[in-house]
């Protein structure tokens, strides 16, 4: 599989974009790696990057995009930082991708058991940490159930990824409701903006409705 080019992005639409992604997975998940020579795509990325989406992900160790998706050099733009939340450096990084790179898809991507949400569910505080978890705590509020606060921390997996999730799509609507390049092009049909959730007991990516 060659490297993504000016033609191969040009011809790309976030449809396209997004079912690239879901193959990629289907991929992973069945251990069916796509053959592609990555020293070769080395050298066809060497005078310029021509990548079809963008990916926000958590940064754990377990979640690499490039690798669940089954993508080569110069396909995505990988954005990381524990919790996949939205502050004005990461908007800088999407309008950057989309707007003068040329990705047609910006998927926001969740994990199950992501340790940055059992924080926020325990409302953990340690150096600078705490100002992390500040930005994820507003979807612990926002999950309703349960009620019980004994339940409500990260010792409830379930609550810990309903919260996970939650926090995916505040994502989303940050993004629509701060970035009016990218709630523009969105609108215009330039690109799609998704969420997803990685499971990493199975290696699914399940897209949100």
């Amino acid at each position: 599989m060659k490297a993504h080019n000016a033609e191969t992005q040009a011809s790309m639409t976030p449809q396209k974009a997004l079912q690239f992604l879901k193959k990629g997975n289907l991929r992973f998940q069945q251990n069916l790696k796509a053959n592609r020579n990555l020293l070769e795509q080395v050298n066809d990325t060497k005078d310029g990057q021509f990548p079809f989406a963008t990916v926000l992900s958590c940064i754990d160790s377990r979640v690499s995009a490039e690798l669940v998706f089954d993508q080569g050099l110069g396909d995505i733009f990988s954005i990381r930082i524990a919790g996949n939340f939205i502050n004005q450096d990461i908007l800088g990084s999407m309008e950057f991708a989309c707007k003068l790179a040329g990705t047609r898809l910006l998927l926001v991507l969740g994990h199950t058991s992501c340790g940055a949400v059992k924080g926020a569910c325990d409302h953990a505080r340690l150096g600078h940490l705490t100002t992390l978890i500040n930005k994820i705590e507003p979807a612990v509020a926002a999950v309703k159930e349960p009620r019980e606060e004994s339940e409500r921390t990260s010792k409830n997996l379930q609550f810990v990824d309903a919260v996970a999730e939650e926090n995916v799509r505040m994502a989303l609507e940050n993004i629509r409701s701060q970035s009016k390049i990218l709630c523009e092009m969105e609108r215009d049909g330039e690109i799609g903006i998704v969420g997803a959730m990685y499971d990493i007991s199975t290696g699914e990516v399940r897209f949100l409705k």
